[in-house]
């Protein structure tokens, strides 16, 4: 059985893209759904805290907490 999600809804997260992220902006996210997956690195739906556009991202491109 994969392991629960880390992080939870209306949690605010850091998101740091990787290099074929393309233009999307790191920084502060808040985590708007855990998305159901069956692979080890887990799946969120963020929202930008300044611009509120959502993406989807992996647990691998978060850390806990915000800077600033």
């Amino acid at each position: 059985m994969p392991p629960h999600h880390r992080y939870t809804v209306g949690q605010r997260i850091e998101f740091m893209p990787g290099r074929y992220d393309g233009s999307a902006p790191s920084g502060a996210y808040t985590i708007v759904r855990q998305l159901p997956n069956d692979a080890q690195d887990r799946e969120y739906r963020v929202k930008n805290s300044r611009d509120g556009h959502e993406r989807i991202i992996r647990e691998s491109q978060m850390r806990q907490g915000v800077l600033g």
